[in-house]
């Protein structure tokens, strides 16, 4: 495989992409640039559209970057470059993580678990005994009430202006009993989408 250097501003993303990149995803771009360089081409055709690395072109634009490695994929058809894009997004999410491997390597990082892609938190937690990690999880972020309302944001019209009560599954406390104080949600960060989780 040939890489050359080619000139951001020769490059170009499709007319449509499949896969959409998030800010946060775009940073965690950039971070891991920042401490490891460009480890993987930007695969593109003669023309210079970007067939599969259009989130690493995004990092390295708003990077500041004038120009990267790049592979160039000649004489394919339309169809195959539509191919190999759609692929090259899919064929990553089919693997699955090898819990027990992924523990021993964050073990082995010796509580170093700044690691772009990662909440640094949860890595932690992995390295914790049992006891603690039951302390960081009670006291594990929080976010004001406000932005619990503006996510599950329903017409207030119809209770006055009060923002009903969601119903509470039987023997389980109504969520103000949960929370420690007035206005505040404790809430956990899944690893595997990042996604917020209210406990």
């Amino acid at each position: 495989m040939k890489i050359v250097k080619k000139s951001l501003t020769d490059l170009h993303p499709p007319e449509r992409n499949i896969r959409k990149h998030t800010d946060k995803q775009i940073a965690e771009y950039v971070r891991s640039l920042e401490m490891f360089g460009q480890i993987k081409p930007v695969v593109i055709d003669e023309a210079g559209e970007i067939i599969a690395g259009n989130g690493l072109y995004l990092a390295l634009v708003q990077m500041g970057a004038k120009e990267c490695d790049c592979y160039i994929i000649s004489g394919m058809t339309e169809a195959q470059k539509k191919k190999l894009m759609m692929a090259d997004n899919r064929v990553y999410e089919l693997g699955i993580t090898d819990m027990d491997a992924f523990e021993e390597i964050i073990k082995s990082l010796d509580g170093d678990v700044d690691v772009p892609g990662w909440d640094a938190d949860l890595l932690d937690m992995m390295n914790a005994a049992a006891a603690d990690v039951d302390d960081m999880v009670s006291g594990y972020g929080a976010f004001d009430q406000g932005d619990v309302d503006k996510v599950s944001e329903r017409p207030a019209a119809s209770t006055g202006g009060q923002q009903p009560t969601p119903p509470q599954p039987a023997g389980e406390a109504p969520q103000d009993a949960i929370a420690e104080k007035p206005g505040v949600e404790k809430f956990i960060t899944c690893p595997k989408c990042g996604e917020r989780i209210c406990l």
